[in-house]
């Protein structure tokens, strides 16, 4: 959630911090701030709102310094104000952190009792006071933190700043992303991959429980109990202009239209078009001890899991089970031997999915986790990992992180049907002949359904319910459509099995609700059309997604989307096309902030 970014060198770094702030601005946030060594002080500035917010308040008080942290903050503890917004200063000491403090009511009480004078609602500025008594006390600024971090509980990335040390920064992680960049001369630290992008391509991830001392020659890591620890770093290919919005008014419509690169880059050296089969080198699991899968996410991971649990089950013939995992794990779940976890996650740092998942391996299973940032905490933890190669996402909506998830959900299957020789040579064959050519027909749709989709939120933009509806494949998709509207749009709408229409929400029809049918010719073709006519019967303003040359659906429909004729199996990489960019539309129309929707973020770090 929050974002951190650290500078220590040669340069000005308030500019430096600004602009990888501004990069992390998709994780959503509600206030921002940056503190910089100048002078034998530490300079502290802080706006509500908008960084453009704290540009202005920084063009009136600049920032002099070579060494600081900034911060973007979503409210946790206590609401959005200038006097919560990160850094936080206490005497010598000025913090940054990301996550939540469990015990910061018992520290709460501790300082006060003391006679410690809190200034904010917020747990990090108890950090910051906890830190501060140790140094005024003579103790070094790495033993200070390291001694504080012993009495926290709970999640934790921060940076730490102290007046006498003032060419050092000290990070420390537990439960929340934290990544070092290396510089000639100079040194960074980040909450995430694109804010230091510009600057290096050289970084270290660091682990749960480790600390690390960032100055400008060198960064030394060790965990927080004081081992020294040697990691290499690794080199990230992506680049600066990757995170820009290439011409599109939007991230969330130039991410829209990148899906069948990433999706072209995901499948890339894992499909064996020769032999009809999926490379599964990455999987390193031992197939014969698989007896059920058990998937767990959260958002629009979750419904990419619902469509994973049709693959493997339909596929692979394997029992499966979806979990929101923010569920699964507050109720002690039942992990049996054999059991797989895979673990699907765009950010690979997702709180709920990180801990249900340590939860599950504790407990005896094997753990794959699907994520789409290389060295996050998920993958790490995991028995084996296959990454998604989405590139950066912006937008906090997700788009082509889901359907490159659906591409590694669906290539798993294949790989884990064949091997448990439940799957044909030919249909495997067929499945790895049309997944080659989804990415040419996702730009199809694209291209084909992007006006009338525009013209459609037009007609519909002043609705205020909306249905989508879906049987199979198309149940999670239809989800999805229904997540997407309510997320960057705040219209209420609702994603239903379509068989289920009947038994409630049919009651909600009228003349003024849109409802969005999904109709690709497949085993539930029939039905769905059935359903699709009881929404007409009501009154309801139906539109419906079908495959191209359908025209019976054409005579039922008020309006008609088509998509390219493909394998069911691959239709959601299709149907959900239109329903992200109808989605978009409506919110575009709107005038609400695509990107950066209220009140959500795009790396959830907290529970």
């Amino acid at each position: 959630m929050c974002g951190i970014v650290g500078y220590v060198g040669g340069q000005e770094c308030a500019p430096i911090l600004l602009d990888g702030l501004r990069r992390l601005e998709y994780r959503g946030y509600d206030s921002a701030g940056l503190a910089v060594h100048s002078r034998g002080k530490i300079d502290v500035l802080r706006a509500v709102g908008k960084l453009r917010n704290l540009e202005g308040k920084l063009r009136e008080v600049p920032l002099a310094g070579t060494v600081g942290i900034g911060h973007t903050r979503w409210a946790t503890h206590g609401r959005p104000s200038e006097v919560n917004a990160h850094p936080h200063q206490a005497g010598d000491v000025v913090v940054v952190h990301n996550g939540i403090i469990e015990n910061h009511t018992a520290l709460r009480k501790q300082l006060q009792a003391s006679g410690c004078e809190i200034k904010s609602d917020t747990d990090t500025e108890l950090v910051a006071h906890l830190v501060s008594r140790r140094v005024a006390g003579g103790l070094p600024l790495e033993e200070s933190v390291r001694a504080t971090l012993s009495e926290l509980e709970g999640a934790y990335a921060i940076a730490v700043l102290s007046v006498k040390e003032p060419n050092r920064i000290i990070v420390a992680k537990k439960a929340s992303p934290l990544v070092l960049g290396l510089g000639e001369g100079e040194m960074f630290c980040a909450s995430d991959i694109p804010a230091l992008l510009p600057y290096t391509r050289d970084m270290v991830f660091m682990e749960d429980g480790e600390m690390a001392v960032i100055e400008a020659d060198k960064v030394t890591l060790s965990t927080v109990e004081g081992q020294p620890v040697e990691r290499e770093a690794k080199r990230i290919d992506w680049s600066p202009m990757m995170a820009e919005k290439a011409g599109y008014k939007h991230f969330m419509l130039k991410e829209i239209f990148e899906q069948p690169r990433a999706i072209e880059d995901t499948l890339r050296g894992r499909l064996d078009r020769e032999g009809g089969d999926i490379y599964g080198t990455e999987f390193e699991l031992d197939v014969a001890e698989i007896k059920r899968v058990i998937l767990l996410a959260c958002g629009t991971s979750h419904h990419a899991a619902m469509a994973g649990r049709y693959y493997l089950e339909g596929l692979a013939r394997i029992p499966t089970v979806v979990e929101l995992a923010s569920e699964f794990r507050g109720r002690d779940a039942v992990v049996l031997p054999g059991d797989l976890v895979i673990a699907v996650s765009q950010s690979g740092e997702t709180l709920d999915t990180l801990i249900a998942a340590r939860e599950a391996k504790e407990k005896g299973a094997k753990v794959l986790s699907i994520a789409n940032v290389l060295g996050s905490a998920i993958p790490r933890m995991s028995d084996a990992v296959f990454y998604t190669h989405a590139g950066p996402e912006i937008g906090v909506a997700s788009t082509k992180c889901f359907t490159t998830q659906l591409a590694n959900l669906l290539m798993f299957s294949i790989w884990l049907g064949r091997r448990r020789d439940v799957l044909s040579a030919e249909k495997s064959a067929a499945l790895v002949e049309g997944l080659a050519r989804i990415p040419q027909q996702m730009a199809e749709a694209l291209k084909g359904t992007r006006q009338l989709c525009a013209n459609l939120a037009r007609r519909y933009v002043e609705a205020r319910d909306v249905l989508f509806l879906g049987r199979g494949l198309s149940f999670p998709i239809a989800l999805e459509g229904a997540l997407k509207l309510k997320e960057i749009s705040y219209v209420h709408a609702e994603g239903y099995a379509a068989g289920e229409m009947k038994h409630g929400p049919i009651a909600l029809i009228d003349s003024k609700v849109p409802v969005l049918v999904l109709l690709p010719k497949d085993e539930h073709y029939e039905r769905s059309l059935s359903n699709l006519e009881e929404a007409k019967a009501r009154d309801a303003q139906v539109i419906g997604i079908a495959t191209e040359g359908d025209e019976e659906a054409r005579e039922v429909s008020h309006n008609l989307v088509e998509i390219p004729a493909s394998l069911p199996e691959l239709t959601p990489f299709l149907t959900v096309i239109p329903l992200q960019l109808y989605s978009y539309y409506v919110a575009d129309f709107k005038g609400t902030d695509v990107d950066q929707p209220r009140n959500l973020a795009k790396t959830v770090t907290v529970e």
